[in-house]
């Protein structure tokens, strides 16, 4: 894989940002997918910084989640905001992180990011269940470095 944009087709790129919808529907998280080559940094520093970058600190409710892939490197992290860590045990991702690992031993990527997406929306939900005034606060959209 030479470039980054070769990782998903754009259908499966749609799919991801249809999975961002659909999982932030009964949620007030806001949840991102970030894709690059590869970084020089631990990938959870450099996951961190692209969290930075895109605002995800920002949120009202610091619910922000950032789903974080190196694809040279094979390498990806989950990582959320303050407000999601104070209030849940520390292997509340693991669940989300193992469904994806399982789809991408097999090679299904795509549906591996979609899934552990809808999952995080699951989890999410119980802590931050969508209110009347809920606001999308951060694009659906896939960023890429």
């Amino acid at each position: 894989m030479s470039k980054v944009e070769d990782f998903l087709s754009k259908e499966e790129e749609q799919e991801i940002v249809n999975a961002i919808v659909e999982a932030e529907k009964n949620t007030s998280g806001e949840i991102r997918v970030h894709i690059e080559k590869t970084t020089s940094k631990a990938h959870y520093d450099r996951a961190l910084e692209v969290f930075h970058d895109l605002k995800m600190d920002e949120t009202r409710l610091q619910n922000g989640v950032l789903l974080y892939f190196a694809v040279e490197d094979q390498k990806f992290v989950i990582c959320g905001d303050k407000g999601i860590n104070d209030v849940v045990a520390d292997d509340f991702w693991n669940c989300t992180k193992d469904i994806m690992v399982n789809h991408f031993k097999a090679g299904n990527f795509k549906q591996g990011i979609v899934d552990g997406i809808l999952n995080a929306g699951e989890q999410l939900k119980k802590y931050f269940p969508s209110t009347e005034d809920d606001t999308n606060e951060l694009s659906n959209e896939i960023s890429k470095g």
